[in-house]
């Protein structure tokens, strides 16, 4: 192995405990319905996120959206007043989308009530801003890493809920030299091209990086793809089946032990 000298790193649930933060934020606003409706609040879930993915999946922008890399649960509570045509796009139709999805769940479960459904699109976003999680190890990890490696994060998604996510755990930007979001640079992982301007804005080449993330498809095929090597983080104990991770490992401290290597 070359001499690594610059670790790119992926957000969303690989530093970031994005999946807990948005379980959590489901479970506060679906207890607003369990107050009002006696409904269960677990049951109610499972029907909006079914909803919101089958409407998302009929806009017309959802193309842009999987190019870009932005899920239906974020689509739940972002407002995408971010640059060009494809946001606007996005922004008019996410305050419907969020309607609909609450009231078509609540629908599901036998309530009609569309201005309750509102009400709901609307506390989400609030309720998700509420509990930011951090993995235990990120810090310790890049604590580590600073001033050894130039640190790049490498993340998919709307610069503005990206954003968001960094200054409601406001510990982790100080720690990279680079911030590189999808939506800014208009294609996002795994295409190589937004891994090539990641190399041209850390200035190394290829084989002196490490790409650390959870996603096979985003993070470690784009990798790949660039000739970088990748390390997995399969906190779940996946199987990689198409797409073959350089390292795989359970824990990101591991991290470290792959760049004493």
């Amino acid at each position: 192995m070359e001499r690594i000298k610059a670790v790119f790193f992926d957000l969303d649930d690989t530093l970031l405990w994005d999946e807990e933060s948005v379980r959590q934020a489901f479970r506060k606003t679906c207890e607003l319905a369990q107050q009002k409706y006696n409904v269960d609040p677990e049951e109610l879930e499972i029907a909006v996120r079914k909803k919101a993915r089958e409407l998302y999946e009929n806009y017309e922008v959802y193309p842009f959206t999987q190019m870009i890399g932005i899920n239906p649960f974020e689509g739940l509570w972002g407002t995408f007043h971010d640059k060009g045509e494809d946001f606007q796009k996005l922004s008019k139709v996410a305050p419907e989308y969020q309607r609909q999805a609450w009231t078509n769940g609540l629908f599901e479960l036998g309530i009609d009530d569309v201005k309750f459904g509102a009400e709901l699109a609307k506390a989400f976003p609030e309720n998700r801003k509420q509990v930011p999680y951090l993995y235990e190890e990120s810090l310790k990890v890049l604590d580590a890493l600073k001033g050894d490696y130039k640190l790049l994060l490498l993340t998919n998604g709307s610069p503005e809920l990206q954003n968001i996510k960094l200054e409601i755990t406001p510990e982790l930007r100080p720690y990279f030299d680079q911030i590189v979001i999808s939506g800014d640079f208009g294609r996002g992982k795994p295409d190589p091209s937004i891994f090539e301007h990641a190399l041209g804005l850390l200035n190394v080449k290829p084989e002196e990086v490490l790409m650390v993330g959870d996603n096979l498809n985003t993070d470690i095929k784009g990798a790949n793809s660039a000739g970088i090597a990748s390390a997995w983080i399969n906190r779940k104990a996946m199987e990689a089946t198409e797409v073959k991770p350089t390292y795989e490992m359970k824990s990101l401290v591991e991290v470290l032990d792959i760049l004493k290597g």
